[in-house]
């Protein structure tokens, strides 16, 4: 009764429509969650954003669970995950993201759970990192090992946001590295990242890793960004 009455006055909200959350529903509502645009790539070997990647980097997959769409609801959540702090955002997407990742043969049998590291600078600035938060729903679900240690960014860049494709690459350019590889070697690695545009970023994590002896790595972000 106090809990009813405490959300009367001060309710829980969706964080993709900003409407009080029901009983049972955990920080996205039902409606949102039906509502999401998924890709469904991990069903699709040869998927658009597989191609992103061709002669680039040799990866055993990738997927994205739902399209980012300018002014929609996965925009809005993704705002509230990287800059509001609502880190609970990507924990609850990834969880139910790798129910379905687990009903993939490419992905299936992944081994380590590598979230795309942030700078020790920004890191301590935001306070998390929000592919953590993907990286970590998805181990708890996959039976995976969550690695966050292991890759690294020893250079500090600015955000990609609002660059140019040419110039996301140059500004990745080899600031990714692993230290202790032998926690990574031979393993198949899911490298997760939020949101993924030019695939820059992802790109220059797996070859990173990809230098370690026997390591396979496959893509798993939240949302693709086709524009």
């Amino acid at each position: 009764m106090l809990n009813d009455l405490f959300c009367l006055f001060f309710p829980n909200l969706c964080a993709g429509c900003g409407r009080p959350l029901m009983r049972g529903e955990k920080v996205i509502c039902t409606l949102c969650l039906f509502h999401l645009p998924k890709t469904y790539f991990h069903h699709d070997d040869d998927n658009p954003l597989t191609k992103v990647f061709w002669g680039r980097v040799n990866l055993e997959g990738v997927a994205a669970y739902v399209y980012f769409q300018k002014g929609g609801t996965v925009q809005h959540l993704l705002h509230q995950l990287k800059y509001k702090g609502q880190k609970e955002i990507g924990v609850q997407i990834d969880k139910l993201y790798g129910v379905e990742l687990k009903t993939a043969e490419v992905f299936r049998d992944a081994e380590l759970i590598i979230p795309v590291p942030l700078h020790p600078r920004k890191l301590r600035k935001r306070g998390y990192n929000q592919s953590g938060m993907f990286a970590e729903g998805l181990a708890s679900v996959m039976q995976a090992r969550l690695e966050t240690r292991a890759l690294y960014r020893k250079v500090y860049s600015q955000t990609q946001t609002r660059k140019a494709r040419y110039n996301r690459w140059e500004n990745v350019e080899n600031i990714f590295a692993v230290r202790n590889p032998e926690r990574i070697r031979g393993k198949h690695i899911l490298l997760v990242d939020d949101v993924i545009t030019t695939g820059a970023t992802s790109e220059a994590c797996a070859q990173a890793l990809l230098e370690v002896p026997g390591v396979r790595v496959s893509v798993a972000a939240i949302a693709y960004a086709s524009f």
